[in-house]
C-alpha cells in the first residue's frame, strides 16, 4: 500500500514537473528568437517603440516607411509591405501601429499611400488590411497583366483606437474605422464603420451599435 502510494505521488510529481518546466522552456525560448529577430531588424524601421516585438517569418518591404509604438506584436508570418503608387509620386507611403497593437498571425498589411493603425487593436490571424490595388477597374488596365499594372489606392486606411478585426477579415481601401469598432471573422470591409459599431458579411455591415 504504502510503495503504491508513493509510486503514485513521484508519477504524479513527475508530470507536474514536466508539464510546467517544459510549457516554461518552450515560451522562454520562443520569445528569445522573436527578441533575437527584433533586435536584428528593428533599426530598419522610421521609428520601433520599447517592448514591441517581431515575430519569426516575416517579411517586411520598405521598413523605412514604417513607425511601430511600445509594446506591440507583429507575429509569426505577418506581412508589411510598403510601394510607391502612381498617386504617390514624389511622397512616399506612410504606415503608423500604434502603442498595444497586435497583428495576428500570417496577416497582410500594404500601404501604398497612407495607413494608420490606432492604440490597443487586436486582429486576428490572416486579416488583410490594404490602401491599394493593382490597377482601376477600366477596361485599357484590366488588358494589362495585373503584375505589371501600376499601384493605385483609392484612399488611406485609418483604424482607431481599441478596435478589434477578427480572423480572416479584410479591409479595403478609403475605409475608416472608429474607435471601439468589432469587425467580424470573414467580413469585407468596403465603407467607413462608425465608433462602437458591430459589422459582418461581405461586404460587411452593421449588424449592432453599441
Amino acid at each position: 500500500m504504502v510503495i503504491s502510494f508513493f509510486r503514485f505521488l513521484f508519477r504524479f510529481l513527475g508530470w507536474v514537473f514536466h508539464f510546467f518546466y517544459f510549457q516554461k522552456m518552450d515560451y522562454l525560448i520562443y520569445i528569445g528568437k522573436r527578441e533575437f529577430v527584433t533586435q536584428l531588424k528593428k533599426s530598419a524601421f522610421k521609428s520601433f517603440g520599447k517592448k514591441s516585438l517581431l515575430g519569426l517569418n516575416i517579411t517586411i518591404v520598405e521598413p523605412k516607411y514604417i513607425s511601430i509604438g511600445n509594446n506591440s506584436s507583429i507575429c509569426n508570418g505577418v506581412v508589411i509591405s510598403c510601394y510607391n503608387s502612381i498617386e504617390s509620386i514624389g511622397n512616399h507611403p506612410e504606415i503608423t501601429i500604434c502603442n498595444n497593437v497586435s497583428i495576428g498571425e500570417n496577416s497582410h498589411i500594404t500601404c501604398a499611400n497612407k495607413l494608420f493603425i490606432g492604440n490597443n487593436v487586436l486582429t486576428g490571424k490572416k486579416v488583410l488590411i490594404t490602401d491599394n490595388a493593382h490597377g482601376n477597374s477600366i477596361k485599357s488596365v484590366l488588358d494589362i497583366p495585373p503584375a505589371l499594372r501600376d499601384i493605385v489606392s483609392n484612399g488611406p486606411v485609418i483604424i482607431e483606437d481599441n478596435v478589434w478585426i477578427g480572423e480572416k477579415a479584410t479591409i479595403m481601401p478609403n475605409v475608416h474605422i472608429g474607435e471601439g469598432a468589432i469587425i467580424g471573422a470573414n467580413a469585407v470591409v468596403t465603407k467607413d464603420v462608425p465608433a462602437y459599431a458591430i459589422v459582418a458579411g461581405i461586404p460587411a455591415k452593421i449588424i449592432k451599435l453599441l
